[in-house]
């Protein structure tokens, strides 16, 4: 399998964003990504999906939309969705009808940011998912990257810490949306999990004092979603995009913080008497069903079985886990990063599955 580094959940001029699409890619390029999605408010621009490159790099931009009614008050009910064929926005009130319509007209629809705090110093809401009722969203953004910053900067004090040093606010996705995420997901509804920049690179102004809050290139450097695809990047646009959006579609796909240390190279699998799996795949048990972790460094691996640990490991790269039962299991890895221990990779699950079922 080939492996690309995907970041999305971006935003551009086009909405609330201080950068151009051109600006984008290079950004995108200068930090090694191989494919970028971004996914304005309201809008979805078609006619920019294309290549860039960098010497032998080539990156592939795709577009997408995030979608939401701008009439509710206050703001809730964020989805992302790419890979549809026409405008959704005017479908945002009823959250139910517009995940239908995205299903629809070809794309995929993740939860954008399932729990979030709220920021009140800066007049910034909590723009939690609260229609839970809802079915047929394909997946959910497990880790949000600055949606995390709301929660790590209670005060003043810690804000300002983080604008001014990037590298230190980012530490796990929020709890309740990783339960979530594992109540929510069995072998017959699978909910496939990415990680989001929520990139804007903010312009912050006072008096003559100018920054750029968390440029693109740093976003593009952390949080990223990287999938399992059976080829390499093509250059043939329809061809690459179908590849890239099946991958999402399957689950095989992996969250990785980059920023620490690059998570390329992570692999889970299984393996049983008469078939393989990865990441995003069922597989039939018949005796036992042996689990595979592959990390690109030793550090701290945990595999979690229906939202529960039963095993972890410390200072290895490989590890190795016989499954008995049947059930939901996935990975969790955590690294050691400027004296803290922070989350480092989450893998889509692997669904072992009864014989029979």
């Amino acid at each position: 399998m080939n492996e690309l580094i995907t970041n999305l959940h971006i935003h551009s001029t086009y909405s609330d964003g201080s950068g151009v699409f051109k600006k984008i890619a290079k950004e995108g390029l200068d930090a090694g990504i191989d494919v970028l999605i971004v996914t304005d408010h309201n809008v979805l621009v078609k006619n920019p999906e294309t290549y860039y490159r960098k010497g032998d790099h080539r990156l592939l931009f795709l577009t997408g939309e995030e979608i939401n009614d701008r009439n509710r008050q206050p703001q809730k009910n964020h989805l992302l969705v790419f890979g549809h064929t026409n405008e959704l926005s005017s479908y945002a009130s009823d959250p139910q009808i517009l995940i239908n319509k995205a299903k629809e007209f070809g794309g995929l629809s993740f939860i954008a940011h399932p729990f979030e705090d709220e920021l009140k110093m800066i007049g910034e809401p909590d723009i939690s998912w609260v229609d839970w009722d809802v079915s047929g969203f394909h997946g959910m953004e497990i880790w949000n990257h600055l949606s995390e910053l709301k929660t790590v900067s209670p005060n003043w004090v810690k804000l300002l810490f983080h604008v001014f040093f990037p590298n230190f606010y980012s530490r796990n996705p929020n709890p309740n949306t990783l339960q979530k995420w594992d109540s929510l997901t069995r072998p017959n509804r699978k909910v496939v999990g990415v990680g989001g920049s929520d990139s804007h690179a903010l312009n912050m102004k006072k008096g003559l004092f100018k920054k750029i809050v968390f440029p693109y290139n740093f976003h593009f450097r952390c949080v990223n979603t990287h999938i399992l695809v059976p080829n390499p990047l093509s250059g043939n646009l329809l061809d690459d995009k179908k590849m890239v959006f099946e991958a999402f579609r399957k689950g095989n796909v992996f969250i990785g913080y980059d920023l620490p240390f690059s998570t390329s190279g992570f692999r889970f699998s299984a393996q049983g008497s008469f078939s393989d799996a990865i990441m995003g795949d069922d597989i039939i048990l018949d005796s036992s069903i042996t689990l595979q972790i592959r990390l690109p460094i030793r550090t701290e691996c945990k595999l979690i079985r229906d939202g529960k640990l039963i095993k972890s490991w410390k200072g290895q790269e490989l590890c190795t886990f016989i499954a008995t039962e049947p059930g939901v299991y996935r990975v969790e890895c955590t690294i050691q990063y400027l004296g803290q221990k922070r989350g480092w990779i989450y893998s889509n699950p692997i669904y072992v599955l009864k014989k029979n079922s």
